[in-house]
């Protein structure tokens, strides 16, 4: 068994980069990205929600669970990145040249070059759903939107690719083991990688380890100080449980040789509120996760095997959504309240806004422009201690 140590220098280290992701985060924008879902009653409208995201966040890429017309034309002339998504439904349908052509034409070409469409998804999760049709059209409908947008010479602007769930997996654990579930691995997932690979497209995963944590793994979920998981097959040590679900793709995508597809995380947050008794779920284990989220896959260290890389990822999500079915924390998963303010602050506001909200909120005030200047010094001086 591999020991871990943590010297007091590495746990300085950590919360001085945790404080100071605002900073960092100025310099890579468009690593993060946000889930603009719209499951509410109460929202504010697209063209407010484009503008705020322009103006006040660090927030450069925005991905759409529809290609609802109005948001696509509020992201006009912002040039922020949008990637909007073909429901479930439209699968089948898409199958069909003529389909994908009117779906183009309609929901495309009114709002490009204005829009900066970078991405479509075709459906959500969907090998998880267990839908025989909507899974054996899925690659089909993946080509055929593929090809509707080579028509219009778009494919070398627009990728195609689809998010999964870690349902995909028939083994996790230990992460050198993963492997996609038989049946779906060769005759769903091989063409589907075919076809990312030949369109210089990512694989799109949506891993959370809230939905995989007990009560004895909460450190270990939300990348805090833990003793860490072996794996004996690699001899190599997991501090956090986001690595072993990457790891665990990147082994099931190695086992088909795979290997060099971009892993992008299409979805990963942690709700604020939850239902009584709920282990884990509050305010400040929901902003400590998407902190301590941001600094891990914006800082080039990678996971242990995937070393040296920064990981595209998009947070769940943009706002509270208040007419989510299912228990309290599907519903608080927003890093905004539909007003606008934070829920909590993870650094993602602009600076100026930022002390706004602090201001209001003066408990969790990290904003001192001096305090950071005098960290980022001692930061860099403990690092040429290493």
């Amino acid at each position: 068994m591999a020991k871990v140590f943590y010297s007091p220098l590495v746990h300085l280290l950590g919360a001085l980069l945790v404080i100071l992701t605002p900073i960092f985060i100025q310099g890579v924008e468009g690593t993060i990205g946000i889930n603009y879902g719209t499951v509410a009653d109460d929202l504010p409208p697209p063209v407010q929600v484009a503008r705020f995201l322009l103006e006040s966040t660090f927030i450069r890429s925005v991905r759409l669970f529809d290609a609802n017309p109005e948001i696509l034309k509020a992201f006009a002339h912002t040039g922020i990145s949008v990637t909007p998504n073909v429901p479930n439904d439209f699968i089948p349908h898409l199958t069909k040249l003529s389909f994908a052509r009117q779906w183009v034409e309609t929901n495309v070409l009114p709002h490009i070059p204005a829009t900066n469409i970078v991405r479509i998804l075709v459906g959500n999760e969907v090998i998880s759903t267990a839908n025989k049709l909507l899974i054996g059209s899925l690659v089909p409908a993946m080509e055929t939107l593929h090809a509707a947008l080579v028509e219009r010479s778009l494919d070398r602007l627009i990728q195609i690719s689809t998010p999964h769930s870690l349902g995909i997996l028939a083994s996790s654990s230990p992460p050198s083991t993963g492997k996609f579930r038989p049946g779906y691995d060769i005759h769903i997932l091989k063409p589907l990688l075919d076809f990312l690979r030949a369109t210089n497209s990512p694989f799109m995963i949506n891993p959370y380890p809230f939905f995989g944590f007990s009560q004895n793994t909460l450190d270990y979920a939300l990348f805090r100080p833990n003793p860490g998981v072996f794996d004996e097959n690699t001899r190599l040590t997991y501090t956090n449980m986001l690595d072993a679900q990457l790891d665990a793709v990147y082994s099931a995508l190695k086992l088909l040789d795979f290997e060099d597809i971009e892993i992008v995380i299409a979805e990963t947050g942690w709700p604020s509120k939850g239902d009584p008794g709920q282990a884990g779920v509050d305010v400040g284990s929901a902003a400590e996760y998407n902190r301590k989220l941001m600094q891990h896959v914006m800082s080039g260290v990678g996971t242990p095997l995937m070393p040296n890389r920064t990981f595209e990822t998009y947070i769940f999500a943009l706002f509270n959504e208040d007419l989510k079915p299912g228990p309290t924390c599907e519903r608080n998963f927003g890093l905004f309240k539909p007003n606008m303010t934070p829920v909590y602050d993870i650094g993602i506001l602009r600076p100026t806004v930022a002390n706004a909200a602090n201001a209001a909120a003066p408990v969790n005030d990290h904003s001192h422009t001096n305090s950071r200047t005098y960290l980022l010094i001692l930061l860099y001086v403990c690092l040429m201690c290493l």
